[in-house]
């Protein structure tokens, strides 16, 4: 039992210290924040129509497109990293397995180019 203690304690002090860091963030936070509410900062921001508008109006497909694109990149970099770690442990499957998957994914990245997604105005 000692043994075990002394293993786990310093997960139990970081979990302690993470925790407790971050109550004391939250509630300086409520003590200490202006509340000032004012239309520019209850307005609807990053999405770019307003928030209580009719649920079934159209906005441009560009919002959509640049989701599928942040999830290419974050997918691609999410398997690459530890594919490469292991690259000798996986052999000759591993390696056309992830040619495959990363085929996938530029076609998702073509997709994405020819409906010009990437191109900001």
């Amino acid at each position: 039992m000692d043994e075990l203690l002394r293993e786990y304690l310093p997960i139990l002090v970081f979990l302690g210290l993470a925790v407790g860091l971050g109550l004391v963030l939250m509630l300086a936070a409520l003590v200490l924040a202006v509340r000032r509410p004012d239309a520019e900062k209850i307005s609807a921001y990053e999405c770019g129509f307003n928030a209580f508008d009719d649920a079934r109006m159209k906005f441009d497909v560009r919002f959509y497109l640049v989701a599928i694109l942040f999830i290419i990149f974050d997918l691609e970099v999410a398997f690459l990293f530890p594919w490469a770690t292991s690259f000798q442990d996986v052999g000759v499957f591993g390696f056309w397995s992830m040619l495959v998957f990363l085929g996938v994914l530029t076609v998702g990245f073509a997709y994405e180019w020819k409906k010009g997604a990437l191109e900001w105005q």
